[in-house]
Order: structure tokens, then C-alpha cells, then sequence
């Protein structure tokens, strides 16, 4: 399957596709993360006949980095969309995608027949640009990324600081769905260029691109203890 595609403007997007013959479902992964959190729903896809695709967002792995919005992240999606010859599908979107996804249902009714919101972000808008956002943010994500150590090259030794540095109950899942490699393969590609996070938690601690009276499309959510935070969120919208 294709990995790599070019979007109109030239850029290049990182992606990845079961390539199943079946309903579409396009998946906006959480932060830092990448095409690779899809993965861990191949077989579940696959055994229901569903095209299960990730795109990887600017900054991210080999997706070129790119000023992005949300509203330029949901166009790249349905530019994939097209390049794949998908017409309509799902958008499913995990935490920090939670924002995008919304944004592309929003944007492109005529294509997202459902929109999926799984565990959304904290419901708190940070003040400035999203420039300023990104550099009050850095230092910490830096120092964040400096414990990891994502160029270690020991698979095992990266995935368990990784794991350690995660809510006890996310650390069991998805130890028991991804193994050492997995998870450290998609950690590099994660943290190999640091605007993807950087620009990805500046864009969504501030007013979204679109807001909850835009979505015609059914909405299924699958709380936690972080759904609280995204109806908060989306209760506080100036367009709601």
C-alpha cells in the first residue's frame, strides 16, 4: 500500500491504509503520535470490512512540516481521501484528533457521513498567537523529549521509559496491543521534528475552527475520564 502521497500543493503526507474493499474510516491520531495509533485497530478493520486510514499531520514523521490549522489538516484529509478514491467516509479522531476530526465534518459535509470523538483534550484556551503558544510550550515538551531519548536505538529500553511516563491504565493497553518495536517505531517518528506536537497543542488550547452548530453529520463519543473535558470544551465555543 501507498505510504507516501503528494498533496496538492506539493507537500508530502505520511499515511498508512489496511486497504480493505470496504467503508471508509479516516483516523486523526492524538499528539505526540502518528499513523502507527491506527495500527493497533487493524485486526478489529479488517474483520468488520472497514478501509481504516491514518494520515500523519505536519511535522509528523515524513509529512512535511506546514503552518498548519485545523482547517488546513481536515483539506489534507479529504485530499488523501481523493487520491485514495475514497468518496465519503468517518472521521474518527483520538484526543488531540478530536479537534481535527470535528473540523473536517465541519468543513466537508458532503463527505463525512459520521464523526467519532474519542477522549478529548482539556477544556482550557491559552492566550497569544499560536507562535507565542508554540514557544511558551517548548521548553517543557524539550525537556519531555530529552527524558525519553527517542534516538536510543534500544527498542525496549525506549518503549519502557515510554510506557513508565504514561497513566498506569493507557500503559497497560497499549503494552498489550503493540509490542517494544511498535511503540518505539512509532516514538521516533513522533518526536523526529518537534513542530508537529508543538504546533498540534497550540492549535488545539485555542478557539477551534469550527464549532458543534456545524456538524450535520451523527456523533458518537467514547468517554473517559478526559470526555468531560471535551464537552466543557465545546460547551464554551463562542459559535455554540
Amino acid at each position: 500500500m501507498r505510504e507516501v502521497i503528494t498533496l496538492p500543493d506539493g507537500r508530502t503526507a505520511q499515511l498508512w491504509d489496511n486497504g480493505v474493499a470496504g467503508p471508509a474510516v479516516l483516523f486523526f491520531h492524538g499528539c505526540p503520535d502518528t499513523r502507527h495509533a491506527a495500527m493497533t485497530g487493524a485486526a478489529a478493520a479488517e474483520a468488520l470490512g472497514v478501509r481504516l486510514v491514518a494520515v500523519n499531520r505536519p511535522g509528523y514523521g515524513r509529512s512535511d512540516r506546514h503552518a498548519s490549522t485545523q482547517s488546513s489538516v481536515a483539506d489534507d484529509a479529504v485530499a488523501v481521501a481523493d487520491t485514495l478514491g475514497i468518496n465519503t467516509f468517518a472521521a474518527l479522531g483520538m484526543s488531540v484528533g478530536t479537534a481535527y476530526a470535528l473540523v473536517c465534518a465541519a468543513r466537508h459535509p458532503d463527505r463525512v457521513r459520521a464523526l467519532g470523538l474519542v477522549a478529548g483534550p482539556d477544556a482550557r484556551h491559552e492566550q497569544g498567537t499560536v507562535e507565542e503558544v508554540v514557544e511558551r510550550f517548548r521548553p517543557e515538551f524539550e525537556g519531555w523529549v530529552a527524558r525519553i531519548r527517542p534516538d536510543d536505538p534500544d527498542d525496549d529500553a525506549l518503549a519502557e521509559r515510554f510506557l513508565a511516563d504514561l497513566p498506569p491504565a493507557d500503559a497497560a493497553l497499549l503494552g498489550a496491543t503493540r509490542t517494544a518495536h511498535q511503540v518505539a517505531a512509532s516514538l521516533r517518528e513522533a518526536l523526529a521534528d518537534h513542530d508537529g506536537y508543538l504546533r498540534d497543542a497550540a492549535l488545539t488550547f485555542r478557539p477551534w475552527d469550527a464549532g458543534p452548530a456545524d456538524i450535520r453529520c451523527p456523533v458518537h463519543t467514547w468517554p473517559d475520564d478526559r470526555e468531560r473535558h471535551l464537552s466543557a470544551l465545546l460547551a464554551g465555543w463562542p459559535d455554540t
